[in-house]
């Protein structure tokens, strides 16, 4: 089989393909849809006829003939926040895996008319299925509203969601972390919040409140923070003035750092002196000084289990709204201990 010369402005095209394997356009067109229907020493010329030519489908006409695009919307925002844009990396590499495009529309800000714009933009690229990572209040009032359109799942939020969605349990990690503590023989655990109008922060926040009332420990007065190092750091100095602080657990490794340094700066032993615990497992964690324990999110997991509720809902056509919570896992480093005396 001889490849005939093309013009060299002009890309190949199943004609081409079909005239050099001898076969029709439309056998050419069963081979690119995996069509069983196609004898082997058939399929076997068409893919040798597509590999000279160096041939690529047309991905527009394909839709027009199997209306699928394979491509999958993806609403997310401008942020250097761990957390979110790991689940974006997350849920593009599970869609590869799985076959699909991923399509993204980043937003500045997950308001509810930004969220329905964006879901709307992806439509027009005709995307089977949306994907929406919504740790924000602000944008779960909006998914309820733009579900019937397409199918559409939510990633990293909480029970308020309308629609299919799948999140880390960050009650749970919460808990986790806090009980861990208490039961080294802490009084008590301080906390270092994140921003309230966050969905992650309010359940890590409902977490610790929770532990301590069942452990009968006292609450304490909750630290405000942003999600940043500054925060954190902040948050340490109050702390560091505290002689009955023993232990604090952070809504994020973040601020977790800013606080590990302005309690070293003040001269406060961790763990001896105070315990501290974070939430995320970045990458730097155990480089901390100490290395620092924290709850460990799998990412991986969460962007894998939200592709396959949406590939379900796309394909079973059925619209329920179940909720996955993937597990936390904590992991213990040096940054705590058991208080002294």
């Amino acid at each position: 089989m001889t490849a005939e010369a093309t013009a060299p402005d002009r890309k190949p095209v199943m004609a081409d393909v079909a005239r050099l394997a001898g076969v029709s356009h439309q056998t050419v067109s069963r081979v690119l849809n995996d069509n069983p229907h196609v004898k082997e020493e058939t399929r076997d010329r068409v893919l040798q006829a597509i590999r000279e030519l160096d041939y690529r489908p047309n991905s527009a006409a394909r839709t027009l003939v199997t209306k699928r695009s394979q491509t999958l919307g993806v609403v997310s925002f401008d942020t250097t926040l761990y957390g979110p844009a790991s689940m974006l990396y997350g849920i593009e590499q599970a869609a590869r895996s799985a076959g699909y495009f991923v399509s993204i529309a980043s937003l500045r800000s997950l308001d509810g008319r930004s969220v329905q714009e964006a879901v709307e933009r992806l439509r027009g690229q005709a995307v089977e299925g949306v994907l929406v990572i919504a740790p924000q209040t602000s944008a779960v009032g909006a998914l309820s509203q733009v579900s019937g359109q397409v199918p559409v799942v939510a990633v990293g939020t909480g029970p308020q969601a309308r629609v299919p969605a799948v999140a880390v349990d960050n009650e749970a990690g919460a808990r986790a972390a806090t009980r861990y503590l208490l039961d080294l023989g802490h009084r008590t655990v301080h906390h270092v919040a994140g921003p309230s109008s966050w969905l992650d922060a309010q359940a890590r926040l409902a977490g610790w409140r929770s532990t301590l009332a069942e452990a009968g420990a006292p609450e304490p007065p909750v630290l405000a923070g942003d999600w940043s190092a500054r925060s954190g750091y902040e948050a340490g100095l109050q702390l560091a003035e505290d002689p009955e602080a023993t232990a604090v657990f952070c809504a994020n490794d973040h601020m977790a750092l800013g606080l590990l340094r302005a309690l070293n700066e003040a001269g406060r032993d961790i763990p001896g002196d105070i315990s501290v615990a974070g939430f995320d497992d970045i990458p730097e964690a155990s480089y901390f000084t100490p290395p620092l324990t924290t709850v460990r999110q799998d990412f991986g997991e969460l962007g894998r289990r939200g592709l396959e509720l949406l590939v379900e809902q796309i394909e079973d056509g059925v619209r329920t709204r179940p909720r996955v919570l993937v597990p936390p896992e904590l992991v213990l480093r040096r940054s705590t201990a058991a208080p002294r005396g």
